[in-house]
């Protein structure tokens, strides 16, 4: 049996005359969610890696976060559900039309940071975050942990949905990825990416910090932009993953093969 599966990125983090160098990891991804301006990016870098995202032919997402530029959005706030859902609707639309521009269309949004993990496990951010991606139009896809809130709450309000999977983060046994700052909770070696990535492709699984094998049935794969060695990661886990007849795709093709 043919394992299709979608590569992904978070990218468009630059800011200002900030340079993080996202853009280099695209040739090596089939999907792209672009910072739309809250945790990081501005509107000159967003429509610059949406314009380079549309010549490779890839698949471009919003990537909305929490308004914190200074913490890169990966600081928990306090915001009520109608802060959540016009933030993220907010972003989308925005992203939306510089993709529109350029002739091609969004096609799934994934939140960023403390946003994600709220979203997780937070029955109303999620609701919130759902909401606002709805309003956005075009019955785009939302991406989050497998059995998560947010693909429960994306299935309640008719949202297409991607369970996702990270090479280059480590789980906790119950599924939830450890949280940043802990030692070991980023993979920054390229081969252990690879061999995790492998994993989850072929057997949909991967191994927590304690040793257990635990399910993840992902149709995406992510590779963070700004992970020490990004580039080097992504091309590896590519070569492992094409080297294995694993089919790599675009994730709206993914969801709808």
């Amino acid at each position: 049996m043919l394992r299709v599966i979608d590569l992904n990125s978070d990218v468009g983090e630059s800011f200002g005359r900030w340079r993080l160098g996202d853009e280099e990891i695209l040739p090596f991804v089939t999907s792209v969610n672009v910072a739309c301006g809250m945790h990081a990016g501005d509107p000159v870098h967003m429509d610059e890696i949406v314009g380079k995202a549309c010549e490779l032919k890839l698949a471009i997402g919003a990537h909305p976060g929490f308004p914190d530029l200074q913490g890169f959005g990966r600081r928990q706030m306090n915001l009520t559900p109608r802060e959540i859902e016009t933030y993220v609707l907010y972003q989308v639309s925005a992203l939306k039309g510089f993709v529109a521009s350029r002739g091609s269309s969004l096609t799934h949004v994934k939140p960023h940071g403390a946003l994600y993990n709220m979203a997780m496990v937070d029955d109303k951010v999620a609701r919130a975050l759902a909401r606002g991606v709805a309003r956005a139009g075009e019955r785009l896809i939302l991406v989050g942990l497998p059995g998560s809130c947010l693909l429960q709450a994306a299935d309640a309000v008719g949202l297409p949905t991607a369970a996702e999977a990270f090479a280059d983060r480590a789980y906790n046994s119950d599924g939830t990825l450890v949280e940043r700052g802990l030692p070991g909770s980023i993979i920054e070696d390229p081969d252990e990416a690879a061999r995790r990535a492998l994993d989850i492709a072929l057997r949909r699984t991967t191994r927590s910090t304690d040793g257990k094998e635990i399910s993840i049935p992902a149709k995406t794969i992510c590779v963070h932009g700004d992970t020490p060695g990004a580039v080097e990661i992504a091309k590896r886990i590519r070569q492992r993953l094409e080297s294995a007849g694993v089919a790599l795709r675009p994730l709206c093709e993914v969801v709808a093969d």
